[in-house]
């Protein structure tokens, strides 16, 4: 399998030194899903956004379709996730390195989020680059690939993550981003956790810490 070419959509400011924020959607969801965080995330000066559009298209419902980084089964998704590893991962880290080594700007310039599984696939990349990114926001996420992350934590000592999930989580439960969060503690990470009393969702309290993470790194 090979994916040639990453689409996304850009919000660039007139500032090509600025830091980039990456942010990858969740499953049945779009590049454009995660845009309108931008109107919600107030930062004390610019950044560069990009949103990523998943490479497979995936159905979620009579007459429509969303996109995915990886298929998945809906009924019979695992309760531990821990040990799961996309088979479409040796193929797609690489074209997603590309896609962000195509903007021509340092990875210490680089902040990766995502929300779901566009979570997992922001820690896989934030693991897998070749030089330290400058931040990981992880949004309802979970540990996946529990081994190969635990090696390649190694290298990101010091380094300060953010992790926010609703503690009523039925699709993807906090469980798995409790894992995460104590494996990244474990080996010398520094992260911001937020929980609150919600589902699988983005509310106000996970997007001020999200903000108050991104103004603490630019």
């Amino acid at each position: 399998m090979n994916f040639k070419r990453i689409q996304y959509f850009d919000h660039p400011t007139d500032a090509a030194d600025r830091p980039w924020v990456i942010l990858f959607h969740g499953f049945g969801a779009d590049a454009h899903d995660l845009e309108g965080l931008r109107d919600y995330i107030f930062l004390n000066s610019k950044v560069n956004w990009r949103f990523p559009n998943g490479v497979f298209e995936v159905p979620i419902g009579p007459g429509w379709t969303g996109r995915a980084w990886w298929p998945l089964t809906l009924s019979s998704l695992p309760s531990d996730w821990s040990d799961y590893t996309p088979d479409v991962m040796s193929a797609l880290v690489p074209a997603v390195i590309k896609m962000i080594e195509d903007l021509k700007v340092p990875w210490n310039k680089v902040i990766l989020g995502g929300f779901s599984q566009g979570a997992m696939l922001a820690t896989e990349i934030y693991l897998q680059a070749p030089e330290k990114p400058l931040g990981l926001i992880s949004m309802s996420g979970s540990l996946i690939r529990q081994t190969e992350w635990t090696q390649k934590l190694e290298a990101r000592k010091g380094a300060k993550v953010f992790l926010c999930h609703g503690e009523n989580d039925q699709v993807l439960p906090i469980k798995g981003s409790q894992k995460l969060l104590n494996i990244f503690k474990q080996k010398g990470l520094e992260p911001q956790w937020v929980t609150f009393p919600g589902g699988h969702e983005i509310p106000p309290k996970a997007l001020q810490g999200i903000t108050q993470y991104i103004n603490g790194l630019i």
